[in-house]
């Protein structure tokens, strides 16, 4: 099932994530996650190290699953004018990459992991319109196709392609959700 969480800023759409993934604490209730999960933060976060390091973290090497998730990632022509491809270092001991190829990075990073949910927290923010459409029909809509998402957006042209959205809203320091189909 894939989920859109929407909402204006600062309405707890990112807090819903991490609670999800156990780092706000709730205050009531009952959330239960069945499976392994991946997070793929609004703000990208790249590990210093190979860039192919960085994506298998630390999983044994699939060179096939690899290739297929730097194809959907829009990778293969950053790693081509690298001097050396996905062996370049990155991070505090190498080479500066943009916002868009750290975000990209974070993105395959997860899919690689191939987890049975995955939370992406506006991921798509980083990168300009044509990836961003790129990543969504690729990853999103492909690759992530059989698995569980809930993805924050604010990209409302990605809605029709999703089972269920949630409107998140703040009123009188409540919030509220409001589900959609």
């Amino acid at each position: 099932m894939r989920i859109a969480v929407c909402g204006t800023i600062g309405s707890s759409k990112s807090s819903l994530l991490s609670c999800m993934m156990g780092e706000v604490p709730k205050t009531s209730g009952v959330l239960k996650l069945c499976g392994t999960k991946a997070c793929v933060a609004q703000s990208p976060w790249i590990q210093s190290g190979m860039i192919a390091e960085d994506i298998s973290f630390g999983k044994e090497m699939d060179r096939e699953r690899y290739e297929m998730i730097l194809d959907a990632c829009y990778l293969k022509k950053d790693l081509e004018v690298l001097s050396f491809g996905d062996q370049t270092v990155i991070g505090e001991w190498g080479i500066n990459l943009s916002g868009g190829q750290k975000q990209r990075i974070q993105i395959a990073r997860a899919l690689y992991q191939n987890t049975d949910i995955y939370l992406f927290d506006d991921p798509f923010s980083a990168v300009d319109a044509h990836i961003g459409t790129h990543l969504f029909k690729r990853c999103l809509l492909g690759l992530l196709g059989s698995k569980t998402l809930i993805h924050v957006t604010h990209q409302v042209e990605f809605l029709p392609a999703v089972d269920l959205i949630l409107v998140i809203k703040i009123e009188a320091n409540l919030v509220l959700v409001k589900l959609m189909r």
